[in-house]
């Protein structure tokens, strides 16, 4: 049972990265924690010519005339850097919210744990249907997110201190997953840490990547951009599931499936 709710949660975290709101905006957000804007790499040229910059190495220009950006192994490594300080600070966010719901639900009783357990289910129900509908009623379509985002000084304390901030700063665009997250970590109060440790590294691998990749990533997520109508459907019916599974106290039929044996055993090191 325990397993199966960390690769839920994981699976959250990565469904909050591909999120309507923040997936668009990823490449630009990476690009300015490493101190360079992606209006600067593509006026590349003149920058060249006026500073001798030579993080940058050139810019291709693709078939359908698509700008994609060749950057010199400094600047990579310096992008990558800064993100996975970025990453370690909303980490260490969940991380301690994990820590104090264990402390604060972990002694409850059997009979207030099933309770919590059918409410939790409702809940998770409410956040799925919550997404369908966003998508015809637009006064449920809103997000919250760093809008007006001042120009600092990269160091890796900076971007250690904006991941701590974005945990907070976005948390509203990710509500309904990430509060589906917290309401499952409710309803097991012994794994609080570690299903917040999982959503964390759910949201913060594919940051990561990006930032590895970042050349050829840039050009992948802005592909995928016009596939994210799909999304809210999509995992709001997975929020719908979960939340009934949760309520019925039928989860363990995830782990029937062969996808989910996979993952199980793949997280028991198998």
């Amino acid at each position: 049972m325990a397993e199966i709710n960390i690769v839920i949660s994981a699976i959250a975290g990565m469904g909050s990265f591909f999120s309507p709101c923040i997936l668009p905006i990823i490449p630009a957000f990476i690009s300015y924690l490493s101190g360079t804007t992606l209006h600067e790499i593509s006026n590349i040229n003149k920058i060249k010519t006026s500073t001798g910059n030579e993080n940058i190495k050139t810019i291709e220009t693709t078939g359908d005339n698509k700008k994609s950006i060749s950057l010199q192994r400094s600047t990579q490594i310096n992008i990558f850097l800064n993100t996975v300080y970025f990453v370690l600070g909303f980490s260490l966010v969940f991380s301690v919210l994990g820590v104090a719901l264990n402390t604060v639900l972990i002694n409850i009783g059997t009979s207030f744990q099933n309770a919590l357990q059918m409410i939790g289910g409702i809940v998770i129900l409410s956040f799925g249907i919550f997404l369908i509908l966003s998508l015809k009623i637009n006064n449920l379509n809103f997000e919250k997110k760093l809008t007006k985002i001042p120009k600092f000084k990269t160091s890796y304390v900076t971007s250690f201190v904006f991941g701590i901030a974005f945990a907070a700063g976005w948390t509203p665009c990710v509500g309904p997953i990430l509060g589906s997250t917290f309401t499952l970590a409710a309803t097991a109060p012994g794994e609080a840490y570690n299903l917040l440790l999982a959503y964390s590294l759910g949201l913060g691998t594919p940051f990561l990547i990006t930032a590895a990749f970042f050349s050829k990533a840039t050009g992948l997520l802005r592909k995928m951009v016009k596939y994210l109508k799909y999304f809210n459907p999509v995992m709001g019916t997975f929020l719908i599931i979960l939340g009934i599974l949760i309520f019925t106290n039928q989860l363990t039929i995830l782990g029937n499936f062969p996808l989910a044996n996979e993952l199980l055993n793949l997280e028991r090191g198998m």
